[in-house]
């Protein structure tokens, strides 16, 4: 692994408080099956060539598509799914960059405006691109523009792509009709970011299990514990509700690394460490297997999937 680039000194959102990336993951314990996908990660910049967004809320460290597929190698990965984040803003240069130079092995989660065409939408299919997020965070995006969102979901829905959805918890009753009015297949970012402090059997959790109980196109990804955890490493509050997950919705579950973790400002995770989470929410090789393989393969390379 090659250490982080220094972060541009802008002043934009504290740049200077920005937590670089792990540079010496630990070589995880646990051996992922052959062919696993890391199916959330982002690339950053150089932004020396790929410039970030004038409007981010945060500016991150570079983090180059070579470094991450050297990341995919040192952990036993096959495979990425790079997702667009804020701090790029809608010009998905960079992730296209990174596709391009995968070899086959990523495929992308583009962020649009309406304002793109039919020709746009074809290249970012072309370029790898199978779906696109939708963030609703305050604090990164302000206030969604839940109808642009409602007519971008228009135009994807005969493309066979998804709609990533990025929201708290506390959101989810608001947030819930317009969620329920997207057409296709819907995936839930970080397990919908609960308060894990509110346990399992939170109303506020047990609502999130109930949406997903009702509604089988809806996915969610058992990722972040990072993010999720007030312990701290190795995330013990966090498991509970990732084991929860992969047990009820095998068969719609993701998981992904999340580097080079934008935005983490608490602690920056050791990327084998967190790949020794694995096991812990996915206890047997058949639930391995979906979460690492079959549910990201037909999610995102469905034409290599065996019918």
């Amino acid at each position: 692994m090659t250490q982080p680039e220094k972060a541009r000194g802008d002043g934009i959102a504290a740049a200077g408080a920005y937590l670089p990336y792990h540079s010496a993951p630990s070589l995880p314990a646990f051996k992922v099956p052959k062919g696993a996908v890391d199916a959330h990660c982002h690339v950053f910049g150089p932004s020396l060539r790929f410039p970030f967004a004038a409007e981010r809320k945060y500016t991150p460290v570079d983090a180059a598509a070579e470094t991450l597929f050297a990341l995919r190698d040192h952990l036993g990965f096959s495979r990425n799914v790079i997702v667009q984040a804020t701090c790029h803003g809608r010009d998905n240069s960079a992730m296209l960059d990174a596709i391009a130079r995968s070899g086959g092995s990523a495929r992308g989660v583009a962020v649009i405006g309406e304002e793109i065409t039919d020709a746009e939408l074809d290249a970012l299919h072309a370029g790898g691109v199978r779906g696109v997020r939708f963030n609703f965070l305050k604090r990164l995006v302000g206030n969604a523009p839940k109808d642009a969102y409602q007519r971008i979901a228009a135009r994807l829905a005969d493309r066979g792509w998804h709609i990533v959805v990025y929201f708290e918890m506390a959101e989810l009753d608001e947030l819930a009709p317009f969620l329920l009015s997207l057409p296709g297949t819907i995936v839930i970012d970080h397990m919908g970011r609960p308060e894990v402090h509110d346990g399992i059997d939170s109303s506020a959790f047990q609502g999130f299990l109930r949406l997903l109980d009702d509604n089988e196109r809806f996915w969610v990804k058992a990722t972040c514990p990072e993010r999720l955890t007030q312990a701290g490493p190795p995330y013990d509050d966090v498991i509970p509700f990732g084991r929860t997950l992969v047990s009820r919705f095998p068969d719609r579950v993701l998981w992904g690394t999340d580097w080079p973790h934008p935005n983490m400002r608490s602690h920056m995770p050791d990327d084998g460490k967190l790949v020794d989470v694995i096991p812990r929410i996915a206890p047997d090789d058949t639930l391995q297997r979906k979460l690492l393989i079959d549910n990201p393969m037909r999610l995102y390379w469905p034409e290599e999937v065996t019918r």
